[in-house]
């Protein structure tokens, strides 16, 4: 129709040959398409399928985020399913599952979402053999365990977003106590993504410096002032719901900063959820701990120096899970 344009007609269709960078979100609700915009904005895919059994908004959807298209990165955008990926994608994302209430714990979402999880990661599994799964619907621990129970694939090949966002909560949270850039602040949140999780505050430091060092000045690990920032972190999600009725703007950049460590091989250390079986003396479960992030998922764990009040805090994270996943049909 419109080879007239061009002075060879074959340019049209060059553009096939290239190995192209693929996406599929699973879920198309505020948490899918906040991570949608987000990867679109950041140029992470050369071709993005946004799935949602909610057929018809979905397509309302794509034809917003398309509009925008001249004014980033060309990305082709379509409302699909995993069929329409062609055995190629590089990433499936699921956020699909019933939403969290106010009031309601992540966990207690766990029946709802592994009764979906059964018939989608099936389906997953055929039309995408060769994808890295990105699980962000909550309780997302469990929900990358069960992904990974049900798909078969290679521990590395399946990862959780994890206490990623609680970790960037908690960094950004001490850069407006510690009045720094929220970048030069190195601190993670580990455990369960939900009640039990912990910081670790015997390795929080800026510039190499230990926030807790027992120098003159500096704070105890018992101190009321860090105490109430954790609990800030532990609450975020719940005085956001109460608020707005849910979470999407952070979890969408964190899905992005996941996406880009895996697609860009960039050997990143996040604290992703990911399968475990003894270190730190843990059980067989998914759960956050400092991870290497690349061309192959979550690949390499990092042993850190945890004191016995964090190991502790850990094993009793670790045990909460532990007793949900012992009551699934699996």
């Amino acid at each position: 129709m419109f080879e007239h344009l061009f002075s060879n007609s074959s340019f049209l269709t060059t553009s096939s040959s290239l190995s192209l960078r693929k996406g599929v979100i699973i879920g198309a609700g505020q948490v899918g398409l906040a991570c949608a915009y987000s990867l679109l904005i950041q140029d992470c895919f050369d071709e993005l399928i946004l799935q949602d059994i909610a057929q018809d908004k979905t397509e309302g959807e794509v034809m917003d985020l398309m509009h925008g298209i001249p004014f980033i990165s060309p990305t082709l955008v379509t409302a699909g399913t995993v069929a329409d990926a062609g055995k190629n994608a590089d990433i499936v994302i699921i956020t699909a599952g019933a939403s969290q209430k106010p009031g309601e714990s992540r966990l207690s979402l766990v029946e709802r979402n592994v009764t979906i999880f059964k018939n989608l990661i099936a389906e997953v599994v055929q039309h995408c053999p060769h994808a890295i799964l990105l699980i962000v619907s909550n309780p997302v621990d469990i929900m990358t365990y069960v992904t990974l129970k049900l798909s078969g694939f290679p521990s590395h090949r399946v990862l959780g977003s994890g206490t990623v966002l609680d970790t960037a909560r908690f960094r950004a949270l001490l850069s407006q106590k510690l009045n720094l850039d929220a970048r030069s602040i190195h601190a993670y949140i580990i455990g369960e993504h939900g009640d039990s999780e912990l910081p670790v505050w015997s390795t929080v430091n800026v510039a190499g410096m230990k926030l807790c060092d027992g120098r003159p000045g500096s704070p105890n690990v018992d101190d009321p002032q860090l105490a109430e920032i954790f609990d800030q972190v532990k609450n975020a999600a719940y005085e956001i719901i109460q608020r707005k009725g849910y979470t999407s703007y952070a979890i969408g950049l964190a899905v992005t900063d996941i996406v880009k460590a895996i697609l860009r091989n960039q050997r990143r250390i996040m604290t992703v959820s990911r399968f475990v079986d003894g270190l730190y003396g843990l059980p067989e479960l998914c759960i956050s701990l400092p991870t290497v992030v690349d061309r192959q998922g979550a690949t390499q764990l990092i042993n850190l120096s945890l004191n016995q009040t964090e190991q502790e805090q850990l094993n009793h994270s670790a045990q909460v899970l532990q007793n949900i996943l012992g009551q699934l049909d699996l």
